[in-house]
């Protein structure tokens, strides 16, 4: 919890860690901005991994034929009018995420929320949860997002580290 206590110190913005499930992604952890306007998505919610920052790292952590057999059985419903409905489009980026080491929501789960996310990996590089900022894109958008990709990928190797992950 420290350790996103600082993230969200030095971002501004709320940190959430997220767990995979059979049906999405869970809020585990998540330490909220001080902020007034926020994004209020509690511990315990669950999130699809389709159009969400840390359900796109977990999707693109997946071996290929994992990963078809998952998209084929995901509901690709649109949250927002930028979330991914085809599997096509949505492999296309996860391929990206998947080079790159991030992922971002630009308002696909929520109108006027961008969110980053960053893989939380084990010892032998296995995914074990992601590590995201989330906030309104009055404050945190594509630029802001891009600002604090280093800082949660340093993070998120000190949880790794620091949980024997």
């Amino acid at each position: 919890h420290q350790i996103l206590q600082n993230i969200a110190r030095e971002a501004g913005e709320t940190v959430n860690f997220v767990r995979p499930e059979i049906k999405g992604m869970i809020y585990a952890d998540r330490v909220e901005t001080n902020w007034p306007f926020r994004v209020l998505l509690p511990v315990g919610t669950h999130v699809p991994f389709h159009c969400t920052a840390s359900g796109k790292t977990y999707l693109a952590s997946l071996p290929p034929k994992k990963r078809r057999v998952l998209l084929d059985s995901l509901d690709l419903r649109a949250y927002t009018e930028h979330t991914h409905t085809s599997t096509e489009t949505l492999e296309d980026e996860l391929q990206r995420i998947s080079k790159d080491g991030f992922a971002l929501d630009l308002e696909e789960f929520h109108d006027g929320m961008v969110a980053i996310a960053v893989p939380v990996l084990d010892s032998r590089r296995r995914y074990v949860a992601a590590l995201a900022i989330h906030g309104p894109k009055q404050r945190f958008d594509f630029d802001e997002a891009m600002a604090r990709r280093g800082l949660l990928a340093e993070s998120a190797k000190i949880i790794s580290q620091t949980f024997g992950y």
